[in-house]
This record gives structure tokens, sequence and C-alpha cells, in this order.
């Protein structure tokens, strides 16, 4: 079973090279953006010729939220064309692609946690390129999970958790957004997951779970509640402020409200998620 993993320096590629020696019966090709180039469409199909790929994980993705907004052309051919390409790649080769997505294809206005199914609205333009590289995904490949996910951290790369610390070191006091409500999620537990579906998708011949599946750690809380875990659980002294968006003004705008429902991931493949407290607790840099 050979699995490529694209975009494999960035966080997720990271956690799951992390984890791959618990999965022996997998081969994995963990290739980064210099190995491969998703968004050439010749390089992918010379690279899917050239070795029996099963399995396509992709985590390559532009994932600057206020970046986004002034290189959307950029943004555009990494989270659109790139994926584009692979799964055509996939359909051709019979292999099953992996695409990452997110809570930002959703608008924020919701009272209860996103469905798979419920009516998408991007309210910028990352979430919209992620929103049309899903459309790709399902135009060109049969065989495709798409897995959205949110608030992303980890000891590997850049993000929330490690900003938060690295903030610390040289100060006192903090000001945290405590209005944008969501759910982190530890990359290694979403990698753990992909592999999950993985290994259950090659052990069974009745493949009819392709689809779109949410995943996050479980629990809700803001960036702020965020922020005074991670220095509670780190026995860091800080004080933090709770402020409002409007307090924080971004280039792009931010869903207030992303919490996704996990039911159907956990009800099709079995799989238990820790709470993000304790996701958050089994981290280490």
């Amino acid at each position: 079973m050979v699995v490529l993993v694209t975009g494999a320096l960035g966080q997720l590629g990271q956690s799951l090279q992390f984890i791959a020696s618990q999965y022996p019966e997998m081969q994995f090709i963990f290739a980064s953006s210099q190995d491969l180039d998703i968004t050439n469409e010749e390089r992918v199909t010379s690279f899917f010729e050239n070795n029996k790929i099963g399995y396509c994980i992709n985590t390559a993705a532009y994932t600057a939220v206020d970046k986004a907004e002034s290189e959307i052309e950029k943004a555009h051919l990494v989270n659109v064309t790139g994926p584009k390409n692979l799964a055509i790649a996939c359909q051709k080769n019979n292999a099953v692609l992996i695409h990452i997505s997110t809570d930002f294809v959703f608008n924020g206005t919701s009272e209860k946690p996103y469905l798979e199914a419920d009516a998408t609205n991007p309210i910028g333009v990352y979430g919209q390129t992620k929103l049309d590289g899903e459309t790709e995904v399902v135009s060109n490949c049969n065989k495709y999970y798409i897995i959205r996910t949110s608030w992303v951290y980890s000891q590997f790369g850049n993000n929330f958790m490690k900003t938060m610390l690295r903030l610390a070191q040289d100060r006192t006091e903090l000001n945290v957004v405590a209005d944008q409500i969501g759910t982190p999620t530890n990359a290694v537990d979403l990698a753990g997951a992909v592999l999950e579906i993985i290994s259950s998708d090659f052990k069974h011949s009745a493949h009819d779970n392709y689809g779109i599946y949410n995943f996050s750690n479980e629990g809700i809380c803001s960036w702020y509640d965020f922020a005074v875990e991670i220095f509670k659980q780190n026995n860091i002294n800080i004080k933090v402020n709770p402020i409002p968006t409007e307090a924080y003004p971004t280039p792009a705008k931010r869903p207030g409200y992303s919490v996704l429902d996990k039911s159907k991931i956990k009800s099709t493949f079995g799989i238990t998620i820790k709470n993000w407290q304790e996701a958050l607790a089994q981290t280490k840099i």
C-alpha cells in the first residue's frame, strides 16, 4: 500500500511522518513542494506514472489567511489548481485522494456545530479557494475523502500555540480574541484519523464511504480560552485579556463560530476523538 503525502514539510505532513512507523503496512512517500509541485500538472502526472500510488494525502495548502486577500492568484494556484491536478492523477491511476479542507468554507453564523451537508458560504479568499478546491476534487475524482478541520496546531511548524508560547517569553500581558468560537485540532490526532480512514478503506472491498467528513478535537472554546489553557498547561504566569474581534482588525474576516460536528467520521470509521484540552496536554515542544 503506497501512500503519497504532499506538503510533507507542513504541520500535518510532519505529523504524518511522526506516526508513520505505527502503520508498517503502509509504504510512505513524503514529498515536499520541492519534491512535487502539485500546481504543475505535468510533474504530477509523471510522479504518479513513476510511482505505484494507491493513496494520496494532500496536506499541501496555502494557509496564510490574511495574505490570501492580496495574493489571490497564489492562493488559487495551491488551493484549487493543485487539488485538481491530484484528483485527475488519482482518477487516472485508480488511486484514492484524501484532501484536507477547512472550517473556513462556512460563514460562521451558525449557532450549532456544522454538519458536512450544511450550506457553505466562505467570507474570505482563503475559504473560497479551499471550497473551490473541494469542488475540483469532487468533479475530477470518484474515490476521495475530503476532511474539513479547524484551528490546527502541533509541535511542528508555525501555529497559534507556538506563537503564544513565543510571545510569553518577553511579555507579561496579552490580548486575545474571545468572540470567535471553534475547536483546536492537534495535527497528530488529525494524522491518526487520516491513516485510520486509509486503513479502513484498504481493508474493505465495498467502498461506499467516500465523501466529506469533519474532524477536530472535541469540545468548544474561544481563542482566548485556548490561550489561557496553553499557558496553564505550560505553567506560564501571564495576564491574558479577552478582547472582541473589532479590537483586533485583520485583512481577512474570520468565522465567528466554526465548531464542526464529528458524528459522521466517528460512526463511519469508529474513530475515538480526544477532548481538545487532553490533546493539548499531549503536545510537547
